[in-house]
């Protein structure tokens, strides 16, 4: 699997666990203290991820980072 490969699949895996917890990505946004622009390019598969805002992401979506990255959707 390649990077874009990769990208784009972390970004689908938070999108889902954002659509499961019934947020918008301004709402995630907020409780992870990122920006909606970043939400929404890390859904898109756009930008790199900092191993930070991973574990942000998922603090404020109530998974384990491992979820995140566990790309057997």
């Amino acid at each position: 699997m390649n990077k874009k490969e990769l990208l784009l699949k972390l970004g689908s895996k938070v999108r889902y666990e954002r659509i499961k917890k019934n947020l918008s990505q301004e709402e995630l946004a907020e409780i992870a203290n990122l920006n909606m622009r970043s939400i929404s390019t890390i859904e898109r598969g756009v930008t790199d991820v900092k191993f930070t805002t991973l574990t942000k992401l998922a603090e404020a979506l109530g998974v384990e980072t491992t979820v995140l990255i566990d790309f057997k959707l």
